[in-house]
This record gives structure tokens, C-alpha cells and sequence, in this order.
């Protein structure tokens, strides 16, 4: 199998691609992509009042209910997972238990990925230690796509 993005050869076992974290589908079977994304185009995923937001949030952009959002507290580290203790818990076979976390630290928040088996990607490439985070950045984390509001 091929990645329909980068057309990179892939394992038939894996679910996203291991070079662009695209998501992989069988021959004949389409699924939702998604694009370029521009944070000030209306409502985002279903928050009228995004410019209102109190600190940065990730919102869900897609692989779960669209619109929910993990507001980002402005110190310490924010945990993401499938371990229920997670702060930010996304229930799916595709996230590890300890997937990834995202600390604030004087330059601004910092995402790093803890290890996983399926990576953690920003804005559809797989980070392999820490990646400082930007508003609008897109963050994938196993068929999770969250994006980063950050007023």
C-alpha cells in the first residue's frame, strides 16, 4: 500500500503513514482529508466565541467529536493519552497511553511526543523530540487532528 499523500510504500497493518502521518486506506476506500486550515475564516469547529477564549485550547478538528476543546493551562505539563489519568484523554486504540505532552516554558508552549507507537505530528510532520507550537498549528495524535487556538 501507498500513501495517498507522500506515496511513500507502507505496511497493510498500519492505519497512518510512518513518513507524513497521513491516515491509510485500502484501494477503493476514501476518506475525509483535510487541508490547509486558516484560523480567522468564521466560527472554528463550532465555537462562536473562539476570539473569546481564555488561553490556549486544542480544539478537535477531526477522528472525534469536532468542536470539543482541552483548554492548556499557562504552567506546568498537560499530559495527552489513552491512560484515564491523561489530561487530555482521546479514547482510541490509535493514541498510546502516554502519547505526548505540551509544557509551557518561556519561549511558549512546547509539544513533545513520549514515545508512541503511531508518533505525534504537527502540521503533518511526525516530530521526533520537541516542537514549539504556534497558533493555528495542526496536532495529530493518533487519529486524532487537533488544532491549537492560542488568543
Amino acid at each position: 500500500m501507498r500513501c495517498p499523500e507522500c506515496d511513500q510504500q507502507q505496511s497493510a497493518s498500519h492505519r497512518f503513514c510512518s513518513n507524513c502521518g497521513a491516515p491509510l486506506h485500502p484501494d477503493g476506500v476514501t476518506l475525509e482529508s483535510t487541508g490547509p486550515f486558516n484560523v480567522v475564516d468564521g466560527p472554528v469547529f463550532g465555537i462562536e466565541d473562539a476570539d473569546n477564549l481564555e488561553g490556549p485550547v486544542l480544539a478537535v478538528r477531526a477522528g472525534g467529536p469536532t468542536g470539543i476543546v482541552f483548554p492548556i493551562p499557562r504552567t506546568g505539563i498537560v499530559t495527552i493519552g489513552r491512560s484515564p489519568e491523561a489530561d487530555i484523554f482521546l479514547d482510541d486504540i490509535t493514541v498510546s497511553r502516554h502519547h505526548s505532552q505540551i509544557e509551557h516554558r518561556v519561549e511558549g508552549l512546547v509539544l513533545r511526543d513520549l514515545g508512541s507507537l503511531n508518533g505525534t505530528y504537527v502540521n503533518r510532520r511526525r516530530i521526533h523530540d520537541e516542537e514549539r507550537l504556534q497558533n493555528g498549528d495542526e496536532v495529530q495524535v493518533g487519529k486524532f487532528r487537533l488544532v491549537l487556538l492560542n488568543p
